[in-house]
């Protein structure tokens, strides 16, 4: 474990973010000291996973996919179901869950108090021991400092020159907010998402049975909906969807095209989703390339 003086940085933000990635990528979070949050939330992949379902202590898997922490400055509620109402909040779930960390939060904050590490680090920073408000606060400051606005899409917006953004890209982007799409109805503002709950057809009560908000809030009209989530670098964040069936963009363009050719017998999807759109291959490439145009910098091969 290292640390840089929390007095060697200019500001009371960058010491308080500089501890939270201290935190986040230290295994003395899980129960056998054998994962931490960078685990499952993976750097290289616009911190999200590469699979369907992360693997926390004991090889158990999670029950969802894994988002992408990044870009989640403005969320007003975190989780695919909202569970947590800020990110402080959300901290803590993956410490205690079984399925993945397995830790009460507690016996988290135990270990980090014992650790002399902490100890100087945590008075340098906050001016006193460690205490569980300054642990999740310092790991959600880290989380907030994960925003990206270095796109193709974003230098077209300001009307950068070269901004990387092709013919294609904007054709796509031209489709994407469409009202034949309808992709912008939920995917909008800066980070493309209204930060609402849809069910768009991924419940059947079957094979596909997880109920999503309605375990939170009790709500039957929000049986099987899910949190829209953003779209910034969703290129690299692979696989989609709550139970990542997805496992290419173009998968789940395919399924918005038609999703009742995927699952005819979904049960309360959302009408705001067209019954279908008719996309020829060709519309398919260039929404596919929009939604690539929204990636970072950082994440694009030879920039890394």
């Amino acid at each position: 474990m290292q640390w840089s003086p929390a007095e060697e940085l200019p500001t009371q933000e960058e010491k308080e973010v500089a501890l939270g990635k201290l935190l986040f990528f230290d295994n003395i979070l899980s129960a056998d000291r054998s994962i931490n949050c960078a685990s499952c939330h993976i750097p290289a992949f616009a911190f999200s996973d590469t699979v369907a379902f992360s693997k926390g202590v004991g090889g158990r898997l999670g029950l969802r996919n894994a988002p992408s922490v990044m870009n989640i400055l403005s969320r007003d509620s975190v989780f695919w179901d909202g569970r947590a109402a800020s990110l402080e909040a959300q901290v803590v779930f993956p410490i205690e869950d079984h399925n993945e960390m397995d830790l009460p939060f507690a016996e988290a904050l135990q270990r980090i108090q014992q650790e002399q590490t902490y100890q100087v680090a945590f008075h340098k920073v906050f001016g006193h021991a460690p205490d569980s408000a300054s642990v999740v606060y310092a790991i959600a400051q880290f989380e907030r400092s994960l925003e990206t606005e270095n796109t193709p899409n974003d230098r077209w917006l300001n009307d950068e020159e070269n901004s990387g953004m092709t013919a294609q890209m904007i054709r796509g982007r031209d489709l994407f907010t469409s009202d034949r799409t309808r992709c912008f109805d939920c995917h909008f503002t800066a980070d493309f998402t209204d930060d609402l709950y849809h069910n768009i057809g991924l419940f059947n009560g079957q094979q596909f049975n997880d109920s999503g908000r309605v375990l939170i809030n009790g709500l039957a009209k929000d049986l099987g909906t899910f949190k829209t989530p953003g779209l910034r670098n969703v290129a690299v964040t692979a696989p989609y969807m709550h139970d990542g069936s997805f496992k290419t963009l173009r998968e789940v363009i395919d399924y918005y095209d038609e999703p009742a050719k995927f699952m005819f017998n979904s049960i309360n999807r959302d009408t705001i989703l067209p019954e279908k759109i008719g996309l020829t291959d060709s519309e398919k490439d260039d929404l596919e390339a929009f939604l690539h145009s929204l990636t970072d910098d950082q994440f694009v091969l030879g920039k890394r």
